[in-house]
């Protein structure tokens, strides 16, 4: 982000404007297949979403697995994809979380976070259910991202992501929270 220019002083602590973009809001979902979540995700999850900047808010949306009852793994992947493709507000770029995806680091993150709130552009974040995501979920995703080469359980996930958002949130705002 640039600096601006500074106002001139008035006695007053010196303000900077900035331009439209970079006042401009990002919007982050979390589409999470899953619903029911135990207290201590649930407890997670919002502890890190309350801590967003109020110009990054981080919004959850959870979406209802589909039952088994004798469905082939083809058939719930393509009912949970319809649910998730209604839930994806049209405004966001599909981040699609799987194991087989680039890893970013933190800082990658937060220079992803710039550049979409600096695009205009809202993110969402996709965390698949207990069989994954159907493959037309993952080829319209603008990207894949690994969190980890290790099979976390989609529950964790949630915290990790909403800590990680958290996380690079605070490098842009030249915030303590993250010391490397």
């Amino acid at each position: 982000m640039g600096c601006g220019r500074a106002a001139p002083q008035t006695g007053h602590r010196a303000r900077l404007s900035v331009s439209p973009a970079e006042r401009a809001d990002l919007k982050l979902f979390v589409i999470a297949v899953g619903t029911r979540m135990p207290a201590w995700v649930e407890q997670g999850y919002a502890e890190y979403a309350k801590r967003m900047p109020p110009e990054s808010r981080l919004q959850l949306i959870e979406i209802r697995p589909e039952k088994r009852d004798g469905k082939s793994t083809a058939q719930i992947l393509a009912n949970e994809r319809t649910r998730i493709e209604a839930a994806l507000p049209a405004s966001a770029l599909p981040i699609v979380l799987d194991e087989s995806g680039k890893s970013w680091n933190t800082l990658e993150l937060s220079r992803n976070l710039e550049h979409w709130k600096r695009d205009g552009h809202d993110a969402a974040f996709i965390i698949g259910g207990a069989d994954g995501l159907d493959d037309a979920i993952k080829s319209r995703a603008q990207t894949l991202v690994s969190l980890s080469a290790l099979t976390l359980p989609h529950a964790l996930v949630r915290v990790i992501l909403a800590e990680q958002l958290y996380r690079a949130a605070s490098i842009l705002q030249n915030h303590p929270y993250h010391r490397a």
